[in-house]
């Protein structure tokens, strides 16, 4: 079902627009309000895009091809899978998630030049079904100090971009950079290009975060009303998040009219980051009195998993008070919220953890548990492993057991998406063996041996304490072109003196960020593992720039 929007202009100019929706409209339980049944809505996710922009961000090729299988396993209708021609890495990510994604469409980002429409086509032609999304700024602003383009040469740009991108291939979606501080006579006239050459998706982003929900709903119901043919093609919002306003201005941009909403897991993305897939998706699902029934085909259980892996790979954690996966999302402090929860979940809770993928119940396995109820547990949590995967998560889990008391659920998450995102390169340096010797009387010294291509290689250093000496051998082994070192930190995964510790570690180079993860009881060898990881990145970068150099 297509909802119309149509705009009512009264003439005399003291006199206000007003906005009305024609659509199907019923009334409510309490008979307050009239409201409209939406039509669903697509979920283009840009983690793997926008979302990888931000500085700290940057995944290598088996990193990207993990979030894309967790979109997939999501049911996002478009991955934005990365700007193709930005570099060869880019490329070959994209090309490789196109060949990879079967249920979704993907997406590459381009320029409105025909080299950049040329490359991301070449990128994303195996999908099975292919997107070209190209951008254009449509700001005076833009226009003036970034394109250095007259308003009528972008109009032409786009008609002449749209009108080759058609030649490769039926799925375009353009975006109007900066549509939110555009002339609004200006964006119609580019918008009637765009949909006049072939595209078929409308994106107007607020590319700066800048306004707010009321001005967005406003100006998605303007532009379709002023279009021809304005129905015949899909409208998108884009929002970032600088003012805090980009789940809120996403929604107002859906009751204008949009029929597509772009986002990122976790809120990933330029400066602020974007808007939070999680929130703006469970937002419709718990409000289907303002949205409709069924408005996503988001399989929403999905969601904790695909937080989870993505945090994981750029080395953070969820804020604690994040909305939906946070930690302290589904938790009751207060004595009057406790009793009010006891007594009906609704009371305080608009949501259940189940329906994100969070599981509370805990129930613990232990060391006498068999592979049949190990697989049996992660089916529950929605783990799907092939026989490899599960025969080596089951041994680590088998492992943690003799080293721990109670195993719970938080423990086998982290060893499945440990298990996942394991960077250790094939041809990087793998663990032999260490020691460390410390106390408060004496300079902390490691010994760190290391294999490569079936040689061992060993270092001993001192150092500030166990960890800074293991990575000082470390160091003297690799020996790592000039970096930063940006972040160590370490995490529990659960409560007790037993728990394991979740270490992630940054390094920085050429505007980059490298990281690694290690998990294990014994926290130095966690750290150890994690910037063995971080190392072996820096150290294939390494290589492939001094071959680019070459």
């Amino acid at each position: 079902m297509q909802l119309g929007w149509k705009v009512r202009r009264t003439t005399g100019a003291e006199k206000p627009r007003v906005w009305t929706c024609a659509g199907v409209f019923r009334k409510d339980l309490n008979n307050r309000e009239r409201m409209y049944l939406m039509s669903q809505i697509k979920i283009f996710d840009t983690t793997l895009r926008d979302g990888e922009q931000s500085p700290g961000c940057s995944m290598n090729l088996k990193e990207k091809i993990e979030v894309a299988r967790c979109l997939e396993r999501l049911k996002v209708d478009v991955i934005e899978a990365g700007f193709a021609i930005s570099s060869p890495g880019d490329f070959e990510s994209v090309q490789t998630i196109a060949r990879t994604v079967k249920d979704c469409s993907v997406a590459s980002l381009a320029r409105a030049t025909m080299k950049d429409i040329d490359c991301a086509w070449d990128a994303v032609k195996d999908a099975a079904d292919p997107r070209i999304h190209l951008f254009l700024a449509t700001s005076p602003l833009h226009m003036e100090y970034k394109l250095k383009m007259t308003p009528e040469q972008v109009l032409e740009r786009t008609a002449a971009m749209v009108a080759h991108a058609k030649k490769y291939v039926s799925n375009i979606e353009f975006s109007c950079e900066d549509a939110t501080r555009s002339d609004m006579d200006f964006l119609i006239r580019v918008v009637d290009a765009a949909i006049r050459s072939g595209a078929t998706v409308i994106n107007l982003p607020d590319t700066v975060g800048y306004t707010t929900p009321v001005e967005m709903q406003r100006l998605i119901a303007e532009v379709i009303a002023g279009v021809p043919g304005s129905d015949r093609v899909e409208f998108s919002v884009h929002c970032h998040n600088d003012l805090g306003m980009a789940v809120a201005n996403s929604l107002a941009g859906v009751l204008g009219g949009a029929r597509q909403i772009e986002c990122t897991i976790n809120g990933l993305g330029e400066r602020a980051g974007n808007t939070s897939l999680e929130e703006v998706v469970m937002a419709m699902r718990t409000r289907p009195d303002v949205f409709g029934e069924d408005t996503t085909r988001i399989d929403t259980t999905q969601i904790f998993r695909a937080s989870k892996t993505v945090y994981n790979i750029i080395g953070q954690t969820a804020p604690l008070n994040k909305p939906i996966v946070g930690v302290n999302a589904f938790r009751h402090e207060s004595g009057i919220h406790q009793h009010g929860v006891l007594a009906n979940k609704k009371t305080y809770e608009i949501l259940t953890p189940e329906a994100v993928g969070v599981r509370l119940d805990n129930i613990v396995l232990g060391k006498h548990s068999g592979k049949h109820a190990f697989a049996a547990r992660l089916n529950d949590m929605g783990y799907e492993l092939d026989d490899a995967e599960l025969q080596r998560c089951f041994e680590e889990f088998k492992v943690l057991c003799d080293k721990k008391k109670n195993v719970g659920d938080q423990d086998i998450i982290a060893i499945v998406t440990h298990s996942a995102t394991d960077d250790e390169e094939v041809d990087g340096y793998k663990l032999t063996w260490f020691a460390v010797h410390t106390s408060n009387m004496t300079t902390s010294t490691s010994v760190v041996r290391l294999s490569l291509d079936g040689q061992e290689f060993e270092a001993v250093c001192s150092g500030d304490g166990p960890v800074d000496a293991a990575f000082e051998a470390i160091d003297q082994i690799i020996r790592p072109v000039e970096h930063s070192f940006d972040l160590y930190r370490i995490n529990s995964i659960s409560p007790g003196k037993d728990t394991m510790g979740d270490v992630s570690v940054k390094l920085g180079c050429d505007n980059r960020t490298f990281s690694g993860r290690g998990l294990h009881t014994n926290i130095v060898e966690a750290s150890v593992r994690a910037y063995i990881s971080a190392m072996n990145k820096l150290r294939d970068y390494a290589i492939r720039r001094a071959k680019k150099e070459v």
